[in-house]
């Protein structure tokens, strides 16, 4: 518990971590995609605009298989700095607790077992609507029907997600909805002028405040289906929404369309909620009156560079790594000292293998 930082509803915090310590988790792992990650300078994820696309079928198959299908290695930059999904990995499999991948509007199918729902990616917020809104009822009912069977499968479902540029969308939802938001970034240097330029273009023309209306203009497919996710699942079980940015969009639109406050939680990383460009612990706070936990791997302790990398502001979070962290921690009862020689471990194999 010396790993964990608890804000927002502090007391709801600890009351949520002693509800689930004792009890099984699976892992849903969502991967969607918007044509907003092409803009240059937006994202981390990916090497280049043809390759964005590839990171999240990738981040699947290597949580699956140790290895890609779609592209030769892991997401990996030239020097050594890994796809976080290396974290959430050893999470998962230190712990045993299952996973399983949902397509929700990813460009390229990863080469696995999967849940298909049909969704399209997301088009480029700055130039048009990023869906329609029948798209957006789509992707609610679909994730409505997903969380609720999911969470009858477990006491405790937790959602992570994958979507190259999904904090630009984020911003602008979150914007939209009338919160003063700074949102973090896959990059040390987070490009925070043209993320609000390309929300305030936006959000040009918006003439609604439906909030469905709101995400088809201005969203991503992972935030409705998620929400929809969250809102049936919560009803059922404890959820954790693993993530940052891009989670408290997933809140905010909940809080419009309804979910069980009591059941829903927000796991992240310390990278995320220390983050001095963005302004998570407030935002949480404002939007829903929830639990929300940070996890500290002390990844600065790493004698591998690409591992220290993450406390240095490099990707922070995705792919779910906090709150499958948090998981694996209350499960198996490791310290962040024991999870670092396992992520160092598994940094290793990966390291030799290219």
């Amino acid at each position: 518990m010396n790993d964990f930082e608890f804000f927002g509803n502090i007391k709801n915090a600890e009351n949520f971590i002693d509800r689930i310590k004792d009890k099984n988790f699976l892992f849903s792992f969502v991967i969607s995609y918007t044509e907003t990650s092409e803009i240059p300078g937006i994202t981390f994820a990916g090497a280049d605009k043809d390759s964005i696309k590839y990171t999240p079928p990738a981040d699947a198959e290597y949580l699956y298989y140790g290895n890609c299908k779609t592209i030769d290695k892991i997401p990996m930059t030239p020097d050594g700095k890994p796809t976080p999904a290396l974290l959430t990995k050893t999470a998962l499999e230190s712990s045993s607790i299952p996973h399983i991948v949902i397509n929700a509007g990813s460009k390229i199918a990863p080469q696995l077992p999967f849940i298909q729902t049909g969704l399209s990616p997301g088009k480029n917020i700055s130039v048009s609507p990023a869906l329609t809104s029948s798209e957006v009822s789509q992707a609610v009912n679909y994730g409505r029907i997903v969380g609720r069977t999911l969470a009858s499968l477990t006491d405790c479902l937790i959602i992570g997600e994958s979507i190259p540029g999904g904090t630009t969308t984020a911003l602008a939802v979150l914007k939209a909805f009338g919160y003063k938001a700074k949102v973090s970034s896959s990059i040390p240097n987070n490009p925070v002028i043209l993320k609000n330029q390309i929300a305030s273009m936006a959000l040009e023309g918006l003439d609604s405040d439906n909030p469905y209306d709101i995400i088809a203009k201005v969203g991503d497919p992972m935030i409705p289906f998620v929400t929809g996710m969250l809102s049936s699942a919560s009803e059922i079980n404890p959820v954790m929404l693993a993530g940052g940015t891009q989670m408290t969009a997933v809140l905010a639109f909940a809080s419009k369309i309804g979910f069980n406050e009591k059941n829903t939680a927000i796991g992240t990383t310390c990278y995320i909620s220390d983050d001095k460009s963005a302004n998570f612990k407030n935002l949480v706070s404002e939007i829903a009156d929830i639990p929300a936990i940070a996890v500290n791997p002390r990844l600065e302790n790493s004698s591998f560079p690409g591992l220290r990398a993450f406390s240095e502001g490099f990707a922070k979070e995705g792919v779910g790594a906090g709150g499958s962290m948090i998981a694996s921690m209350l499960k198996t009862k490791n310290d962040s000292s024991k999870f670092l020689e396992l992520a160092e471990k598994e940094y290793y194999r990966i390291f030799t293998s290219l």
